[in-house]
């Protein structure tokens, strides 16, 4: 059976366009630390996972989602894990209204985006995953009130990813308008949009599906750490 390029979404940007923003060789990579914890294989052969546990940083964990379900090598073990669904916008989605002025985000604000990112977890977000696409928002009174970008990118597609308001302006209609804008962008270049939820998250689901995007998957998540190292 042939594996769609979303089914290791995080394996096919890797060897992909964002080849550069990462490490690894033909058998596993990972995003550079500061940009982010996800990494992926090929496959699941015993080179395959040799390679990853190769690449794992020492203390830092490794974040993998993908549909199959994720092969584990004996040097690594998982710390959590989790169902999540894969959602694709096949349509153009209709724009969302919204009060506020769009804007584009850049790199002087980067302290902010991770500030608000760390506030209200929309995901993994480190000091440079700014860097890895697009990323929109919108002010309100001087502060960034909510935002939404780009991460992943295989082939065709590009994720919608980081959308997150901070509380102060939830109940706005800010993450759906954010999530509608950076969609248009993606389509917009002739590439299809996707992006990933918790199963547990209906709320955010039942805001996707309003926007137009459909489930194509269920993906399994996990979070992978070195062993401790045992005493001789």
């Amino acid at each position: 059976m042939t594996r769609h390029v979303l089914d290791r979404p995080i394996w096919s940007a890797l060897v992909g366009r964002q080849a550069s923003l990462g490490v690894g060789d033909e058998r596993a990579r990972r995003y550079f630390e500061d940009i982010s914890p996800f990494a992926a294989t090929r496959d699941d052969s015993r080179e395959s996972l040799a390679a990853l546990a190769a690449i794992a940083p020492g203390d830092n964990a490794l974040v993998f989602l993908q549909a199959e379900e994720i092969a584990v090598p004996p040097q690594l073990e998982v710390v959590k894990s989790a169902m999540g669904v894969q959602m694709v916008a096949w349509d153009p989605l209709a724009p969302v209204a919204c009060d506020f002025r769009l804007i584009e985000l850049v790199a002087a604000d980067a302290p902010e985006m991770l500030a608000l990112a760390t506030l209200t977890e929309p995901g993994p977000f480190l000091s440079r995953t700014h860097q890895l696409g697009r990323f929109l928002g919108f002010r309100i009174d001087g502060r960034l009130a909510a935002m939404a970008g780009e991460r992943m990118k295989p082939d065709g597609f590009a994720e919608v990813s980081g959308v997150c308001t901070h509380p102060d302006f939830r109940g706005r209609g800010l993450a759906g308008a954010l999530s509608a804008a950076v969609a248009a962008s993606i389509r917009a270049r002739g590439e299809t949009p996707f992006l990933h939820a918790y199963s547990s998250n209906t709320p955010a689901i039942r805001l996707y599906e309003r926007l137009g995007f459909r489930l194509r998957c269920e993906v399994n998540v996990a979070v992978l750490q070195r062993r401790p190292a045992t005493n001789p």
